[in-house]
Order: structure tokens, then C-alpha cells, then sequence
């Protein structure tokens, strides 16, 4: 299987499957004599990790990062960085019963026709469980923009439920299991997903990042844009089935003249009146906010019986057993964030390379 890799300069390499004895990446393009440790790492890993609340998986991992290579005394070296998390509470049992069945809406279908071979414990390399490589990657990256770039995520959907704006504190993103920036919204949150999850089924959600710091500049036109890049690896992040950048979507339904961000000069810089473009013109930064949302599906494996097929062809139905995420866009907020600096990362250093 290729295609586990992304990143022109600052490159990552993922590997692992979710009840192997361990996954992990490799990070290519690191510059030389950045301070990092598993520190620096290990706080956006527990950000992602499952089994903290009862609104998400209750599978036990510790998701302990080890550096394996690329530093030296704290420093990195400037060879690669690898990185490793072990798995420590798999329970592949609870898999039997769909072994030779495919479930709806999952990846096991498309991995069977593919390659002829699938790991069904817990899907395998498909599984969600793969964004903590992706996760520790992130960390990397933030290094290398530097503590001005600042990137926050929030859940700002849950199934059809939306948070009101007018509310928006990122100070309470961090107070509540939701990553919710609205208070009154988390609350009705918690009442919704314990309906969902008693239930048995799913529900899918709506995360937004955004990057403040970001220079002017960044990103290259025609087939090298900061928003085609971004769009595609939050697209790449398991369960995602939509990109925005900016207004996104909303733009259709705005006139030229309330989608264009007007300009001025302000103590001899140029200000922007709105932020419709999401921080992004013509594939490059403007120095505002790069502002992004994705849709996350609702997670496909549930007790809810639903009609499928087996891998002899047969109709069956199937009924997922074991430990899921009722809605997994909870944790893949802290996912999104380091996708946004990866990306970030990666044409900073390409912008490096062919600006000065």
C-alpha cells in the first residue's frame, strides 16, 4: 500500500493499524537545532487520546509518544524524526463477528475490492486510530512556525444542533468535553450524545480551525495553493466528507460586493474589512486568519443492524460490537489543528526556498 505520506519539504510518513503493537510517522525536513522532546508532543496527544469521557470511545490508551531518532540533547538534528505510540488495549475479539462481513459506510468494502486483503480489527490501517501519527506530526510542525502562528480548533456542530456564534470564547473550548467554544451549546451537547450513544448509533459534526500569525505570503498559485493543500489534507483525515475555506459553501449565496473583503490602509499597512477569503487570495496567505471547517460523517460502526453483504456474497446484517466514538468529531478537532500546521509548516519552507 503506498500513499501513506504527505508534504513537499516537511514530509510525514504514518504507518501502523489500529490493533498492531504500535503506530507511529517519520518526519522528513525537519530543520536542524529545534528544541523538542516528548514534551513537547505528548499535550496535543492527550488532547486526541480516547477514553476520557463518556462521549467518546472508552478504548484505554495512555498514547505515549517515543522519539526515535532526529535529536540530540533536546535538539533536532536535521535527519529524520521518528516517532512511535504503542498500542496497549486492543480487543480484536470484539471484531470476530464482522470478519467476513462489511460494514455500511465503512472502508472495509473498498479495501477488500483494492487489495484482495483487509485487517478487520478495528479497520485496520482505515482506522481512526491512525491520526494520532498525524497528531504527533502537528507537534512538529508548530515548532517550526514558531510560537507567533498560533492554531485553535472548536466543534462548532453536532449532528443538527450548531453553536451561536454571537457566544464564541475560545477560553471555553478547553472547559468542557466537546472542544465547544459555546457554553450553553456543550451543555445541550451532552444530552443529545447520551441519547445517541444509549441508542447505539452515531452522529457526525462540524470542526473549525483557524490559524492566526500566519505572514502574508504563504502558498503558491495554480497547483501549489495554501487552500487546495489545506483542503486536501483535512480531506485525508478519516470520516471527512467536506472542506470550507473561508465563507466556504456560504459564498454562493453572497452578492460580489458582501463576498469581497475591502481594503485599507492603517499605520502603513494594509487592514481587511472581512475575512470572507478564509486568509487565503489566489492560493496565498493575506497575513489574516486562514479559516477552515470540515464535516465529519457519523461513525459507521454501531449496534444499530444494518443490511450488507459478506465477503462470500451473501446478504447479512451487521451489528458492530465493541468500544466507538458516538460522534468522532470530537477528537478530531485536535486532528484538524495539526493538519493545519503541517501544511502550514510545509509551505513555510517551501516559501523559504524560493523567497529567501
Amino acid at each position: 500500500m503506498s500513499y501513506n505520506s504527505f508534504g513537499h519539504l516537511f514530509r510525514v510518513t504514518t504507518w501502523g493499524e489500529s490493533h498492531g503493537p504500535a503506530l507511529g510517522c517519520v518526519v522528513d525536513g525537519v530543520p536542524p537545532r529545534l528544541p523538542l522532546t516528548e514534551a513537547d508532543i505528548q499535550g496535543f496527544l492527550d488532547k486526541r487520546k480516547p477514553g476520557q469521557n463518556r462521549f467518546t470511545t472508552q478504548r484505554r490508551e495512555p498514547d505515549e509518544v517515543k522519539i526515535l531518532s532526529g535529536t540530540y540533547e533536546g535538539l533536532t538534528t536535521g535527519t529524520p524524526v521518528s516517532l512511535m505510540i504503542e498500542n496497549t488495549d486492543q480487543r480484536s475479539k470484539d471484531y470476530s463477528d464482522i470478519a467476513k462481513s462489511f460494514r455500511p459506510g465503512h472502508a472495509d468494502f473498498t479495501y477488500q475490492v483494492k487489495y484482495g486483503i483487509r485487517d478487520p480489527r478495528g479497520g485496520g490501517r482505515s482506522s481512526a486510530r491512525e491520526t494520532a501519527a498525524r497528531v504527533a506530526a502537528g507537534a512538529i510542525a508548530r515548532k517550526i512556525l514558531g510560537p507567533d502562528v498560533t492554531i485553535r480548533g472548536a466543534l462548532i456542530q453536532v449532528g443538527a444542533r450548531l453553536i451561536e456564534r454571537e457566544r464564541w470564547d475560545w477560553a471555553e473550548v478547553d472547559n468542557n468535553p466537546f472542544f465547544c467554544p459555546d457554553a450553553e451549546t456543550a451543555k445541550l451537547w451532552e444530552a443529545d450524545l447520551d441519547a445517541v450513544r444509549k441508542a447505539g448509533s452515531s452522529v457526525g459534526a462540524v470542526i473549525e480551525v483557524v490559524a492566526s500569525g500566519v505572514p502574508a505570503g504563504i502558498g503558491a498559485p495554480i497547483y501549489g495553493k495554501l487552500d487546495s493543500d489545506l483542503a486536501a489534507a483535512l480531506m485525508s483525515i478519516n470520516a471527512v466528507k467536506g472542506v470550507e475555506i473561508g465563507a466556504g459553501f456560504g459564498a454562493a449565496a453572497l452578492h460580489g460586493e458582501e463576498n469581497a473583503d475591502e481594503m485599507r490602509m492603517e499605520n502603513g499597512k494594509v487592514v481587511f474589512g472581512s475575512n470572507k477569503a478564509g486568509g487565503i487570495l489566489g492560493g496565498i496567505s493575506t497575513g489574516q486568519d486562514v479559516v477552515a471547517r470540515f464535516a465529519v460523517k457519523p461513525t459507521s460502526s454501531i449496534l444499530t443492524p444494518r443490511h450488507s453483504v459478506t465477503l462470500d456474497g451473501e446478504d447479512t446484517e451487521v451489528s458492530t460490537k465493541g468500544r466507538h466514538d458516538p460522534c468522532v468529531g470530537i477528537r478530531a478537532v485536535p486532528v484538524g489543528e495539526a493538519m493545519m500546521a503541517c501544511v502550514l509548516a510545509d509551505h513555510l519552507l517551501r516559501h523559504r526556498g524560493q523567497i529567501g
